[in-house]
C-alpha cells in the first residue's frame, strides 16, 4: 500500500510538472506582429467611374431627301466649320427651283393684268359707265394677284433653300468620329433628319462620372480630380469638377448622381468612350504620422489585459484598461474611400473582425482609439490617440505617446504558430516577429 501510494504521488507530481512545463513553454512562444509608425502624406478620396466624352459633339444630318452623290469626309478626318463634307443629288431640287421661278413669272403677269383691270374700272366708274359692283370685283381680283405674287416669291425662296441644303457643311471644327452613310445611299428626311456624320471637338473633353449617393455630399464644383484610363495603364490625368447634376439615376436599386469633370489635359490620346477611373480628392494631410489600419483594429487578449491590470493595479473591469472585441476604434468623422463600407473604416466598425482572437477581452462599450506597443522594458503599453484622414490602408494618428519609428502591435501569434489575427487583414512586413516580453 505504501509503495502504491508513493507511486501515485510520483505520477501526479510528474504530470503536474509536464503540464506546468507545457504551459510555460506555450507562453514563451506567444509572439506579436509589428508595424512601424511612419511619417508621410495621406489623401481622402471618393472613387467613381465614368465615360470620357467630347464637350462639343454634333451629329450632322440633312433636311432634304435625296441620294448621296458625293462624300468629302471620312472617319478621323479633321474638318473646319463651313467646310463641304457631302453633297446630295440636286436634280429634282433644281427642277423645283425652276418651277418656282416660272410660277413667280406667271403670277407677276396676272398681277399686272389685274392691276390694269382695276385701274380701268376706276376710270369708267367715275364716268358712270361701270357699276360699283364691277369695280369691287376688279379690286378683289387685284388683291388676290398681289397675294399670289408674294406666295410665289416665298415658294421660290423655299426651293432655293432646299437646293442649298443639298450641300452639307461642317457645323463645327473638329474630327469626324463616325460616318453613317455611303455614296449612292438614299436618305429620306421626313419626321426627323437622318444622320450623316458625327463630328466632335476632341480638344475639349469631359467625364460623366457616377457618384454614389453616400458620397455625393463630398463632391462639389471646382474639386480637383485624378483619373486613369485602361489604355494608358498607370498614367494619371487631371481634371476639375465642373458640375454636379441634381438629377438622380437609379440602377438596380442603386442611386447615383452624375458629376461632370472637365479634363485639363485634353491630349489627343484621350478618346471618346474610354472608361475613366476617377479619384475625387476630398482632403489631404501632409507630413503626418501614419499607421496601418490593422493596428487600429487590434484587440488585446485576456492575458494581455491581466498583465496590464496587474502592472497598473487596476482590478476593475477589463474595459477600464483596454477596448473590447467588436468596439469601434475610429473617431467621429473618419471616413474611407468612396464605394467602401463605411463600417470598415480605419479603426474597424460593424462586422469588423477582431484580431485579438478567441482570448480577446469581452465587452461592448465604446472607447477612445488606441495603439498597443512594447516599451523599452518589453512591457505592454497602450497609447491613446486621435485619428484623422484615412485612404483605406493607412490612417493619420496623433497622440503624446506616438512618434515616428514606434513599433506598434498588429496582431498576436499564439503558441504553435497559429495566428489569431484576421486572415483578411493586410499583413505587414515592417517589423520582425518578436517574442512576448522582449523588445
Amino acid at each position: 500500500m505504501k509503495k502504491s501510494l508513493v507511486a501515485t504521488v510520483a505520477l501526479v507530481a510528474i504530470a503536474g510538472a509536464v503540464i506546468g512545463f507545457r504551459a510555460c513553454r506555450g507562453g514563451t512562444q506567444t509572439t506579436y506582429r509589428f508595424a512601424t509608425v511612419e511619417r508621410g502624406d495621406v489623401e481622402q478620396v471618393v472613387t467613381a467611374t465614368g465615360t470620357l466624352d467630347a464637350v462639343t459633339d454634333v451629329k450632322v444630318g440633312t433636311q432634304v431627301s435625296g441620294i448621296i452623290s458625293e462624300l468629302l469626309a471620312d472617319y478621323n478626318d479633321k474638318v473646319q466649320k463651313g467646310q463641304v463634307i457631302a453633297r446630295l443629288d440636286d436634280t429634282l431640287l433644281k427642277i423645283a427651283v425652276h418651277e418656282a421661278q416660272a410660277q413667280l413669272v406667271q403670277t407677276k403677269s396676272k398681277l399686272a393684268q389685274a392691276k390694269l383691270d382695276y385701274e380701268r374700272a376706276q376710270a369708267l366708274q367715275k364716268q358712270g359707265v361701270v357699276a360699283q359692283g364691277d369695280l369691287d370685283q376688279a379690286h378683289v381680283t387685284y388683291d388676290g394677284a398681289v397675294a399670289d405674287e408674294r406666295l410665289a416669291e416665298e415658294n421660290l425662296t423655299k426651293a432655293e433653300r432646299n437646293l442649298g441644303y443639298a450641300t452639307i457643311y461642317a457645323p463645327i471644327s473638329g474630327t469626324v468620329v463616325n460616318r453613317f452613310v455611303e455614296p449612292g445611299q438614299t436618305v429620306a428626311a421626313s419626321l426627323s433628319a437622318p444622320d450623316l456624320f458625327e463630328i466632335a471637338d476632341l480638344s475639349q473633353m469631359q467625364i460623366l462620372a457616377n457618384i454614389d449617393e453616400s458620397d455625393v455630399s463630398q463632391v462639389h464644383a471646382g474639386q480637383p480630380v485624378r483619373f486613369t484610363v485602361q489604355a494608358y495603364g498607370d498614367t494619371e490625368f487631371t481634371g476639375t469638377v465642373r458640375q454636379l447634376r441634381l438629377q438622380s439615376q437609379t440602377t438596380e436599386n442603386v442611386v447615383s448622381y452624375v458629376a461632370v469633370v472637365a479634363v485639363d489635359r485634353a491630349e489627343k490620346e484621350l478618346l471618346p468612350g474610354m472608361t475613366a477611373t476617377c479619384e475625387f480628392i476630398v482632403a489631404t494631410a501632409q507630413n503626418v504620422l501614419l499607421v496601418p489600419n490593422a493596428a487600429l483594429r487590434f484587440r488585446p487578449t485576456t492575458e494581455m489585459l491581466a498583465e496590464l491590470r496587474q502592472r497598473h493595479g487596476t482590478a476593475g473591469h477589463p474595459s477600464s484598461e483596454a477596448p473590447a472585441t467588436g468596439e469601434r476604434a475610429t473617431a467621429p468623422g473618419a471616413r474611407t474611400n468612396a464605394g467602401s463600407n463605411p463600417g470598415a473604416a480605419a479603426g474597424g466598425g460593424r462586422g469588423a473582425a477582431a484580431p485579438g482572437g478567441p482570448g480577446a477581452a469581452a465587452g461592448a462599450r465604446s472607447f477612445p482609439p488606441a495603439l498597443w506597443y512594447l516599451d523599452a522594458k518589453g512591457e505592454l503599453q497602450r497609447a491613446r490617440i486621435a485619428v484623422g484622414l484615412t485612404d483605406g490602408q493607412r490612417t493619420e494618428v496623433s497622440g503624446p505617446d506616438v512618434h515616428e519609428g514606434l513599433q506598434i502591435i498588429l496582431g498576436v501569434v499564439s503558441g504553435g504558430g497559429a495566428t489569431t489575427s484576421n486572415p483578411f487583414q493586410p499583413q505587414s512586413s515592417n517589423g520582425p516577429r518578436r517574442p512576448g516580453g522582449i523588445f
